[in-house]
């Protein structure tokens, strides 16, 4: 029989009165009544609603009328509940900006923290500097931390970590859709401790979201660049909404690799007319020597946490931190799923409807070429040495090549992209100091997310020295 999760805080005889001495395991192992016996050990801990700004510091914003928009001049970027966890927010759908006036609990801050309350609840965000503004959903709790009482990084720490989250699941109620008030958490413990510890963890945490802010304007800045110095400015701010809609258009020239009108959209084929008037190359010569695939297929054999490894999908890959999914795999199948430094991974399987993720980019370097992907992503690599992968990483993620992405799928229930149209999509070639320009500047902006998420790491082993030293 288990007797415990973690060795260093076995299962006590005086929790068995707690829970009118049932003999299950359930209650014992859950982890949040384990964290909160633990916490009682502690010397010093306080409501979490004691910390909070006076007058309402956990709320969220309540049902509102969503009237979308698709001009940044009337809209405010709006996150849904699994938006927070985005690491990338350029793709981010605007809510009316009179939508946000007539309720402003909708609009968010710098350094605040935020819970998912509806579906799945607990997942955390803290507010970058970049988002100070943006709107975000009812679903979406948010903590301000009064800061002369509390740092708002350590108060994050503390509820993202093994010991704050299950307390905050365990708190959801709800038979098919579990929720949680904000009513439901203040009551949490929140420890304690000398002013120099927290300290230092608030200053990670605020270090982490620095950097990452800094990365996102790094590759955001990176992908203007590219269109910039290839003489397509207008390329630089592309609005997809704002074209004229191929509501009927004429094709010359159609071959046996497609006869379905999505693959023609007039509107995508601008993007490319604009590109193939400027020096450029086809994603298939540049792959040519590289690769342009979807991965091999392999069966889904869970394991506990540590023995297996780690397997990355089409929708983790662009989070922040993706959530753990461990896998049993023979070494060999190992060895064929992970990629290579600066791979560059494209979503391009599912249902297309405007958020979905098929066409999306995403770039794998430092800490995140340990795991293993999924068959529903299409590896893409230069094989040209003048032609790097972030390079290739700055255009495969803007919206142009987003939407000529897009307009290549092919299926009739779940989608995939063309496997003969994607080789002709035309990449913009820049003078070579520039594409070696732009290439560093995206692998500075990861080389600073991998420094972020080790800062964050950081700040949780301190945290949990601390509760553990203190509770003796």
């Amino acid at each position: 029989m288990r007797i415990s999760k973690d060795l260093d805080n076995p299962v006590r005889a005086s929790w068995f009165a707690d829970q009118s001495y049932r003999l299950d395991a359930s209650p014992y192992l859950s982890g949040a009544y384990e964290a909160r016996k633990l916490l009682e050990r502690l010397p010093k801990t306080v409501p979490l609603g004691l910390l909070t700004r006076q007058h309402n510091g956990v709320f969220h914003a309540g049902r509102v009328s969503r009237r979308w928009v698709t001009d940044r001049n009337h809209g405010v970027p709006f996150f849904s509940s699994t938006d927070i966890l985005e690491a990338d927010y350029s793709h981010l759908p605007l809510i009316s900006k009179k939508s946000v006036q007539e309720n402003p609990k909708l609009t968010i801050r710098r350094d605040w923290i935020l819970i998912t309350r509806s579906g799945t609840v607990g997942r955390m965000a803290y507010a970058r500097p970049d988002i100070d503004g943006y709107a975000c959903s009812e679903h979406v709790l948010r903590v301000v931390a009064n800061q002369g009482v509390v740092l708002p990084g350590y108060l994050y720490a503390f509820l993202a970590s093994p010991y704050g989250i299950p307390m905050v699941v365990s708190q959801a109620s709800g038979s098919i859709i579990q929720h949680i008030e904000p009513d439901y958490i203040v009551d949490l413990p929140v420890p304690r401790f000398e002013p120099v510890i927290e300290g230092r963890i608030h200053k990670l945490i605020q270090e982490a979201a620095d950097l990452r802010a800094k990365a996102q304007t790094g590759v955001t800045h990176a992908t203007r660049d590219l269109f910039e110095s290839a003489g397509l400015p207008e390329l630089a701010d592309f609005a997809w909404h704002k074209q004229s809609r191929a509501t009927g258009f004429t094709v010359q020239g159609i071959t046996t690799a497609s006869l379905r009108a999505l693959n023609y959209d007039a509107r995508a084929r601008r993007i490319a007319d604009l590109v193939r008037g400027v020096d450029h190359i086809s994603l298939g010569e540049i792959c040519a020597e590289g690769e342009l695939a979807r991965g091999n297929r392999f069966s889904r054999i869970p394991v506990d946490r540590g023995n297996g490894v780690r397997l990355i999908g089409q929708e983790h890959i662009f989070w922040l931190r993706p959530e753990e999914r461990w896998i049993a795999l023979k070494p060999g199948e190992i060895a064929q799923l992970r990629v290579v430094d600066e791979t560059i991974m494209v979503a391009c399987q599912g249902l297309l409807t405007e958020r979905s993720l098929i066409g999306r980019a995403a770039f794998v370097s430092g800490s995140w070429t340990q795991y293993v992907y999924s068959e529903h992503l299409l590896r893409v690599r230069s094989g040209i040495g003048g032609i790097p992968n972030a390079y290739l990483f700055a255009f495969l993620r803007s919206e142009a090549a987003f939407r000529m992405l897009r307009s290549l799928c092919a299926g009739t229930g779940p989608q995939d992209i063309n496997y003969i149209l994607r080789k002709q999509i035309p990449v913009p070639l820049c003078a070579p100091e520039d594409r070696e320009r732009i290439a560093e500047t995206v692998r500075q902006a990861y080389r600073w997310r991998d420094e972020a998420d080790m800062k964050e790491d950081q700040a949780l082993a301190l945290l949990g020295d601390a509760v553990r030293e203190a509770a003796g």
